[in-house]
């Protein structure tokens, strides 16, 4: 059974790909697309909806071709104690590189972060610092202004006190004059 099954990987291996893309191209050649091969023959069927259909029959292995499809495997090496000690320290050199490795990756990692948290805490602090020093500049600027304010409306305040005193001392003087 394994053996049709590799001679018909083989043999897949070896069918046109071309020839079944010529197929689709010319129809009148599609009902006569009939292929054989050593020992396997394709055979198109009626035509599906979904497209082209084959049927592969496989013809039994004859004794020569058995013979030519075997290889030999090469002759198994005796593995010795120092050769099985050799992999594992060369299996234990690789995982102790490859943690090595997860671990800078992981210290990189972990300083990336530390430095972008100082960033956010230095800029954060920037922003602060900015924040309280434009407060403060128009804290002082509304109470600049406020003084200004104040310092105008009593001066008009003087002037009104000027001006009743004025008129007060006028009317004082109307009324000696008539009386």
């Amino acid at each position: 059974m394994a053996k049709t099954a590799t001679a018909y990987k083989e043999k897949m291996k070896e069918l046109s790909v071309f020839s079944l893309i010529c197929s689709c191209f010319y129809p009148e050649a599609r009902n006569k697309l009939v292929r054989e091969f050593e020992d396997m023959e394709v055979k198109a069927i009626n035509k599906r909806a979904s497209g082209q259909s084959f049927e592969v029959i496989l013809k039994p292995l004859s004794p020569v071709s058995d013979v030519a499809h075997t290889l030999p495997s090469p002759p198994k090496r005796e593995i010795s104690l120092e050769d099985i000690e050799k992999k594992l320290e060369a299996a234990e050199d690789r995982r102790k590189y490859q943690e090595a490795q997860v671990l800078r990756a992981l210290a990189e990692k972990r300083d990336h972060e530390r430095d972008v948290l100082l960033k956010a805490m230095e800029e954060n602090s920037n922003f602060s610092k900015m924040a309280e020093e434009k407060l403060q500049m128009k804290m002082e600027q509304i109470k600049e202004n406020r003084d200004a304010h104040l310092a105008a409306i009593m001066k008009r305040l003087q002037e009104k006190e000027r001006h009743a005193a004025v008129v007060r001392k006028n009317k004082e003087l109307r009324e000696e004059l008539t009386a």
